[in-house]
C-alpha cells in the first residue's frame, strides 16, 4: 500500500473555502456574528466576576432580565448604547477600534 500524506489546512484556509473569502458578504456576516457572540460572553464573564445575577444587572441598566440573557447569548441585537450601559453598570472599561481603510482609529 502506498504511503499517503494527509493534507492539513489552517483555520483561515477552511474559513476561506467553506464560508467565503475575506471581504465577501458571507464572510463579513460570519465575522460579525462571531464578534457579537464573543462580546456576549465577555458581558456574561464580567457579570459573573461582579457576582451579579442577570436580574440585578438588568435593574442597574434599566432592562429586563430576559434582555440581559439575550445579550449574553449574542449581542447582535443590542444597540451600542445598551452595550455601553451594561459595561458601565459592570464598572468595566470598554474600547472600540474602528478601521478606516488601512488606518485604525481607537475609540474609548
Amino acid at each position: 500500500m502506498p504511503n499517503k500524506e494527509t493534507k492539513t489546512y489552517s483555520l483561515a484556509e477552511m474559513k476561506d473555502k467553506h464560508i467565503g473569502q475575506v471581504g465577501t458578504p458571507e464572510r463579513d456576516a460570519y465575522e460579525y456574528e462571531l464578534s457579537m457572540d464573543v462580546l456576549g460572553k465577555m458581558i456574561k464573564a464580567a457579570r459573573q466576576e461582579r457576582r451579579l445575577t442577570q436580574e440585578e444587572l438588568g435593574k442597574l441598566v434599566g432592562v429586563q432580565k430576559a434582555q440581559i440573557s439575550k445579550l449574553e447569548s449574542s449581542a447582535n441585537s443590542a444597540t451600542i448604547d445598551t452595550i455601553l450601559k451594561v459595561f458601565k453598570a459592570l464598572q468595566a472599561e470598554i474600547s472600540f477600534n474602528v478601521k478606516l481603510e488601512d488606518n485604525f482609529v481607537k475609540l474609548a
